[in-house]
């Protein structure tokens, strides 16, 4: 027997968009999207009451530490809090002990997320054994009919190797898959920085730069689908902009593309929010926090369509270990109420946000940037978007909401929220993944 869900008179907003209207879902599916008052009767009616229904968000980068680090986070601690963020499909990295390199590997994770029926979950693989850059992965037994593996990645260490990153950039492109590059290889330019004694946010930038100009460069040569993850320096921004240029003039045949994310964080934070928490404590990350004029020019790069999807970049520590010095933020849980706070423009929380001249984007282009697009990036047809026929990934948020971070709450392990203490605007209430509820915070 279909059991039918009626979301009833909400404020429904995708990336193409804003109407009060009600939805129907039967069967983990979106069976009818209403655009006027509904009554029926259903298994359940959920109203609206002035509420926010969007597709649920899709994170094209976090960080679980399944397996292998039990003290930080864990496939049961990392899901909970991405169903309580809002988020109904995330992308995790291979740097898991041992690491994530071979199919199995990637296999035994998506089945037991698919267990939990929490959230749908993307393996990433590493591109190299162990990711010690000196032979391809897994990678290369993978079938092009397989659906598990979306993204590729060496996480936060690029290969070294031009040979062996043209080799895995090949393999991609044989898979039509992108590859997610970190960028933070510097070569003998940051070696020489950091030499000379120059501090981070010095050679940290000098990484970056290099590293994303020649991710672009191989990328283009081997024909294959680059995805710059967490895009941090105005230089970065600018590489990218006029790499675009130039491939909307470039050989409509070429399989050669260009995406890229930026993260609530570096949206929203700067390195004098560093220097306040601790520059190598609870205030350090990778890539660094930036100037305000880098953070500037992320926004603008949002605003003008160079930045394609914006990723919480999750990565939990024990306590210990990020005051020891552990890079890294939790970011699952707080990312649409960091966007929605500093790119909107629709709230009295933005007393400390920003905007490039006055300009923000709406609810509509936030979903895009958080849901519908990076679901496009994965190639994910069935997902991001509120319409008859998809997945019933869905989410409730009162954009109405003030609310000050507690990091004690969280479902995440990870307590290290930079955070803490803000008010934010905008509150997940309520997650639908497949139809059902996984999230729920209604009295």
């Amino acid at each position: 027997m279909k059991r039918k869900l009626i979301l009833k008179n909400f404020c429904i907003v995708d990336e193409d968009s804003d109407f009060i209207g009600s939805v129907v879902v039967e069967d983990g599916l979106i069976s009818n999207v209403i655009h006027q008052p509904y009554i029926d009767d259903a298994d359940q009616i959920i109203e609206g009451h002035g509420l926010t229904l969007m597709p649920a968000f899709v994170d094209l980068h976090a960080h679980f530490r399944d397996p292998g680090f039990p003290e930080k986070e864990t496939l049961e601690s990392a899901s909970l809090a991405a169903a309580a963020g809002g988020y109904g499909t995330v992308v995790c990295m291979a740097n898991t002990k041992p690491v994530t390199d071979t199919v199995e590997k990637a296999l035994a994770l998506k089945n037991r997320s698919d267990n939990l029926g929490l959230i749908d979950l993307y393996p990433v693989l590493s591109l190299t054994k162990n990711m010690d850059g000196k032979e391809l992965s897994g990678i290369t037994a993978l079938d092009t009919k397989q659906n598990t593996i979306r993204m590729l990645s060496e996480d936060g260490r690029d290969v070294a190797d031009d040979s062996i990153f043209l080799a895995a950039f090949a393999e991609a492109r044989r898979l039509g898959i992108p590859v997610s590059c970190h960028c933070d290889a510097g070569g003998p330019e940051a070696d020489a920085a950091k030499k000379a004694g120059k501090g981070r946010e010095m050679w940290s930038r000098i990484e970056e730069n290099v590293a994303v100009k020649r991710a672009i460069e191989l990328g283009k040569k081997m024909g294959a689908h680059v995805h710059i993850a967490h895009v941090s320096t105005k230089e970065s921004v600018n590489m990218i902009r006029e790499a675009k240029r130039q491939l909307s003039r470039a050989d409509a045949s070429s399989s050669y593309s260009l995406t890229c994310e930026a993260t609530p964080h570096h949206i929203a934070l700067t390195e004098d929010d560093a220097h306040a928490l601790g520059d190598e404590s609870y205030g350090r990350v990778n890539p660094s926090l930036r100037s305000e004029e880098d953070r500037r020019a992320i926004i603008e790069a949002i605003l003008d369509g160079t930045i394609d999807a914006i990723a919480t970049d999750h990565a939990p520590h024990s306590e210990t270990d990020k005051a020891g010095g552990a890079p890294g933020f939790t970011g699952l849980e707080t990312g649409f109420a960091v966007s929605f706070t500093e790119l909107t423009g629709e709230g009295s929380a933005l007393e400390n946000s920003i905007t490039v001249d006055r300009k923000t984007i709406d609810l509509k282009r936030l979903s895009f940037l958080m849901s519908a697009n990076p679901a496009r990036i994965l190639g994910l047809a069935d997902r991001g978007r509120i319409a008859a026929g998809l997945r019933a990934d869905l989410v409730i948020a009162d954009t109405e909401a003030l609310w000050t971070v507690k990091s004690e709450p969280f479902k995440s392990r990870g307590k290290n929220s930079p955070f803490r203490g803000r008010t934010l605007q905008g509150k997940i209430l309520l997650t639908l993944h497949g139809g059902c509820i996984v999230y729920d915070t209604r009295s």
